[in-house]
């Protein structure tokens, strides 16, 4: 948390007091999900030298159950928005703020992370001598660290800094897997086109801080819109190149390319981690920039979202309707394919920001979609990681009469697919789908909507091909699938949102048009 420090004899926030304090005050309930979560993985590190072989299980343990403590310190900060690493007496003017928005992404993304710590446990038992334990659960929980902390970051310095820590730990995760060519070169990729990316990022934040003479995101907004003459070009230029980096995060076309290759070179639990968390990081850093920092340039980035959200759904959904009629080709391909074109879905209530009078209310549509998604993919991905302890390759044609041997997996399956697809009885899928209509619907984006119905369509296609395929004859004997413990707790975590949001949907819709800062 170093990077969030400040002069001693800056003034501090502990409360909505104004009082000059010559001493920086630091709110430690505010920043404690993700302190928890840094301190656990220097304790599973450390505790790595002295754990022996036959017993590093107990690290996976140690770290799903920092993580689920880490989730549950998000309760008592549900009394208030609160904020830390204040530079002025102004509590509106801080680095780190716990307000709605924050709190719910950060569940998003410590429940996520915490589901896909469940299936590493399985995984490494599975892997025990390709995979360094002690390397890989400390990797994973400074990433996830990291993607708690950026929700709640209020100026672009510590918004930078959170989305590196998120991001150099992947890296490492993807390519961890020793003497696996296919991991190295997925790795590689990832890592050379996201610090591209990330370069590009900090020019845009250098040239925004040179027009304005400020990080701080309200203030940004407040003294951009300003600027005028050499300098307007100046801050236009670093608008546009603040918003590559957080682009690249979402998966967006034209910066999808590495989406496919890292999740099939990824161990699964990564895979699933990244199309959640990863999503998480990238939508909220989006969300922060544009609707916090630059919303009087929204007439420049709603219609540039617009475009980029037509372009994402519409790429995501063809590459996964080519890997269907394929069945070859990898089911976890498929679902890197499906979650570039989910992007497409979770840009719309973004790009209608850019046109809605109060642009805060629309982004509600993309935080409710996003915790429908989180929850039904990492169930698609919690059974391709059962499939996957049989199938090495884990093929679709793989999946072929899963009902025959495990109907209850198929079965849940084919209600994640159908949630993604939103159909019935996938109910909060289809519900979340027209929030995000409507939400294009009444920023004036009819064109828009007309490309998401259409992709919508295209969608069914393989969704309910890959649905199809669960229930048909299976081929010769096909194995059955024991479910250790980690994953039944899995699958059992995501059944139970999934129904339960399909049963009351409105526990996430109410986010829906609802103001979230």
């Amino acid at each position: 948390m170093s990077s969030l420090a400040h002069p001693p004899a800056a003034p501090a926030v502990h409360s909505v007091d104004l009082a000059v304090s010559a001493v920086q005050s630091v709110d430690w309930l505010a920043i404690a999900p993700p302190t928890l979560t840094a301190a656990v993985a220097l304790t599973v590190l450390v505790a790595d030298l002295f754990v022996p072989d036959a017993r590093k299980t107990l690290l996976g343990w140690l770290s799903v159950a920092g993580l689920a403590a880490s989730a549950l310190l998000l309760l008592p900060l549900l009394d208030g928005d609160r904020s830390t690493f204040c530079l002025t007496g102004d509590p509106r003017v801080c680095s780190y703020t716990a307000d709605r928005f924050t709190l719910v992404i950060q569940l998003l993304v410590l429940a996520g992370a915490l589901l896909a710590a469940l299936l590493s446990v399985t995984m490494l038992q599975d892997a025990r001598r390709t995979l360094p334990e002690g390397e890989y659960w400390f990797l994973l929980l400074s990433s996830a660290a990291g993607a708690a902390l950026l929700p709640a970051s209020r100026d672009l310095a510590t918004l930078i800094v959170a989305l590196e820590v998120a991001s150099l730990p992947a890296f490492a995760l993807v390519g961890l897997r020793q003497g696996d060519r296919r991991s190295s070169e997925a790795a590689l990729k990832f890592f050379l086109s996201s610090v591209t990316a990330t370069a590009v990022s900090l020019l845009g934040v250098s040239f925004v801080y040179a027009t304005t003479g400020t990080l701080h995101l309200t203030q940004v907004a407040a003294r951009i819109q300003h600027v005028d003459g050499q300098l307007r070009t100046l801050a236009q230029t670093g608008v546009v190149l603040t918003l590559v980096g957080f682009a690249f995060k979402t998966a967006a076309v034209p910066f999808h390319f590495w989406v496919p290759d890292t999740y099939v070179g990824a161990p699964l639990p990564i895979a699933a981690y990244l199309s959640v968390v990863g999503k998480a990081v990238g939508f909220s850093g989006l969300i922060l920039v544009t609707v916090v920092a630059f919303p009087s340039y929204a007439g420049a980035w709603g219609p540039a979202l617009a475009v980029l959200a037509a372009l994402t759904m519409t790429v995501g959904n063809v590459g996964a309707l080519r890997q269907q009629a394929t069945r070859a080709h990898s089911a976890v391909r498929l679902l890197a394919w499906s979650s570039v074109g989910q992007a497409g879905y979770l840009l719309v209530p973004i790009a209608a920001a850019g046109y809605a009078e109060h642009p805060q209310k629309a982004i509600g549509s993309t935080v409710a979609y996003a915790l429908m998604y989180a929850a039904v993919n990492l169930g698609a991905f919690a059974v391709a990681a059962l499939v996957g302890r049989t199938r090495a390759r884990n093929r679709v044609a793989d999946y072929r009469g899963l009902y025959a041997t495990n109907p209850l997996t198929a079965l849940l399956l084919a209600f994640f697919l159908l949630c993604l697809a939103g159909l019935p009885p996938g109910v909060i899928g289809l519900f979340a789908k027209v929030t995000v209509f409507s939400a294009a619907v009444d920023a004036g984006l009819g064109w828009l909507a007309v490309v998401m119905a259409v992709n919508v369509v295209v969608a069914l296609y393989y969704y309910l091909q890959w649905t199809a395929l669960l229930f048909r004859a299976p081929e010769g004997t096909p194995p059955r699938h024991r479910v250790p413990a980690p994953l039944t707790t899995a699958l059992a975590a995501t059944a139970v949102v999934g129904i339960a949001l399909s049963g009351v949907p409105q526990l996430v819709l109410r986010f829906a048009g609802a103001g979230l800062f």
